[in-house]
């Protein structure tokens, strides 16, 4: 490893790790409806430890698609896959697959925290492939970090800042919490918090920059605080992803 790389690996585990969203063998698998059109799609989220020791690593793979009318008019498919440090909690790459019609998205980025720099790369658009500096922060993609947040210790009023990658992009978010709500679903009553996560820090970008907002609801009455729903609203309509399954860690 070299004396640097043992100072940085010291360093790391020196301070307090990020909590990594879920846990080997853990899985969580929601049914998404688009305004009153129910069950236009799903999306499932599961994580996996790979390897022992200081070389283990935990994949978290997100896997979305359309079904049934919906997807006669909105063919959609794509996987996400997070690869974390098992002992660090770190990200250490993040990869993305996408396909709609004859669109196709494929890119991955790799971090080296001991440079601050990451290494962006675009399959479909070589062009685009460039490297990236880093800003301070642990990164990880919009839905996980929202996840993430089951680990928090948070009462409305309160707020948190999260660190956010989307494709050769960091952006800082701060995550509030509003308020304590009740929700009614199919698996049954949660008493959960709502958080909202808002771009304050910089100007807004991406979905944000187009005046689209996020919800989620984190269940609070239950060790295992499960994100029960995920809201996304756009000018023209709401999507909303509930959670319909849950496979607890091994």
């Amino acid at each position: 490893m070299g004396l640097a790389g043992a100072l940085w690996v010291a360093a790391a585990c020196a301070q307090t790790p990020p909590a990594v969203a879920l846990r080997d063998g853990e899985s969580l698998t929601y049914s998404v409806r688009w305004g009153f059109i129910p069950a236009v799609g799903k999306i499932v989220i599961s994580a996996e430890k790979i390897g022992t020791g200081d070389d283990a690593v935990l994949r978290v793979t997100t896997t979305t698609s359309t079904w049934g009318i919906a997807r006669g008019l909105f063919p959609f498919d794509g996987r996400g896959e997070s690869v974390y440090n098992a002992k660090t909690g770190l990200l250490l790459s993040s990869s993305e697959w996408s396909a709609y019609h004859n669109k196709v998205v494929k890119n991955s980025i790799t971090f080296n925290y001991r440079k601050s720099s990451a290494m962006y790369t675009d399959d479909v658009h070589p062009e685009k492939s460039r490297a990236i500096p880093m800003p301070d922060g642990n990164p990880s993609d919009l839905i996980i970090a929202l996840i993430q947040t089951r680990t928090w210790d948070i009462v409305p009023g309160q707020q948190r800042d999260s660190l956010v990658i989307f494709q050769d992009q960091f952006y800082p978010l701060t995550i509030h919490a509003e308020d304590y709500e009740t929700l009614i679903t199919l698996r049954g009553i949660y008493k959960t918090l709502l958080l909202v996560p808002r771009m304050e820090k910089t100007p807004p970008v991406g979905m944000f920059k187009r005046g689209s907002t996020v919800e989620v609801w984190i269940e609070i009455d239950d060790d295992k605080r499960l994100p029960v729903r995920f809201d996304v609203g756009f000018g023209f309509g709401t999507g909303t992803a509930t959670l319909t399954d849950y496979t607890p860690p091994k």
